[in-house]
């Protein structure tokens, strides 16, 4: 049993999941959702997970708010999407009692974040593995990869380590003084394999074996990992893959790229697609939406991501609807 008390505000995949996970091996895990009927299933009778082929039913410590959580926290695991941020972590400061604060969200955020936690407080992370959100508490982890974990000034300290030791319970988990990569060559995947799934309003496998979404999925991954190089990024490998591979000229580099990011992540329903569903706003904006603001930062374009970004807020605004015909869209941007 790890001596730590950990709080996660998010209750859908990635936090959901976490929390179950983890409960059984560290001191305490208390989860805020936003849902009152997720948040009630969670506590009684309990998450309805699905995981390596079983169906688990597990009763959490879920809270619908800051004000019914008591005790102090060694670590506050943020798993809200953007748009979530500002009004899940205010209540959070102000109540106190929490030590560190670590982001686990998609996207570029994390200045966001530390503006909301204060930046010596915040530790970025990184989540590898896919879930799907199936319902009101139930859950499918759908992939197992790594937790990436690092201090945005790139150093180890105390604390990290001691968040290793409590993510390391249930998954696998690495310290990297890389955070900055790490978080790229996450955005590359986010942007390619979560863009097209949800442009073509499918589960990745559906996005990999269409011929037309194999090539938009190369291109926005391109764009973005050579985005990433024009940086002076040091890009860390990103599902046990060297990020450069996919997008590579040479077919003997990039087929096998192609079928081990299938096999990884195949089954995932990209969360921004479970969002355009639920007619929420998605985190296009802080994925594919990033990769654009850096390059006009930097005096570029990058029209792949421009198109997703474009057809995304389509979406939102009920202009649009995904299909796998938008993938030919994407794969022809100019």
């Amino acid at each position: 049993m790890v001596d730590q008390r950990i709080l996660i505000v998010g209750a859908g995949a990635i936090g959901g999941i976490t929390a179950a996970l983890m409960q059984p091996h560290v001191e305490r895990v208390a989860l805020i959702g936003s849902d009152r009927e997720s948040t009630d299933l969670l506590r009684s009778p309990g998450l309805q997970l699905e995981r390596r082929g079983e169906l688990l039913r597990i009763p959490l410590e879920a809270h619908r708010s800051a004000a019914t959580v008591e005790g102090e926290f060694d670590f506050c695991l943020i798993a809200v999407k953007a748009p979530a941020l500002q009004a899940a972590l205010e209540p959070l400061v102000a109540r106190g009692g929490i030590q560190n604060f670590v982001s686990l969200g998609n996207g570029l955020v994390q200045d966001r974040i530390a503006e909301l936690v204060g930046h010596e407080r915040l530790i970025a992370g990184t989540v590898e593995w896919g879930a799907t959100n199936v319902g009101p508490g139930h859950l499918r982890q759908t992939s197992e990869n790594p937790f990436v974990i690092g201090e945005l000034d790139g150093s180890v300290r105390p604390r990290t380590e001691q968040l290793l030791e409590a993510l390391a319970t249930f998954s696998p988990a690495r310290i990297t003084t890389n955070i900055t990569g790490a978080l790229w060559s996450k955005l590359i995947l986010n942007s390619a394999l979560s863009g097209m799934s949800v442009v073509g309003g499918c589960d990745c496998a559906q996005v990999i074996t269409h011929p037309a979404g194999r090539l938009a999925l190369r291109r926005v991954w391109t764009e973005s990992y050579q985005l990433g190089l024009t940086q002076g990024l040091e890009l860390e490998s990103i599902l046990g893959m060297e990020p450069g591979a996919l997008g590579s000229p040479d077919p003997a580099i990039y087929e096998p790229a192609l079928q081990h990011t299938l096999e990884q992540s195949g089954p995932t329903r990209a969360s921004m697609l479970q969002d355009i569903e639920r007619g929420r706003l998605s985190e296009v904006d802080v994925i594919n939406g990033a990769v654009v603001a850096r390059a006009q930062q930097l005096g570029a374009t990058a029209p792949f991501n421009a198109r997703v970004l474009e057809l995304v807020h389509g979406f939102e605004r009920g202009e649009l609807a995904p299909s796998t015909a938008l993938f030919a869209d994407v794969a022809n941007a100019t």
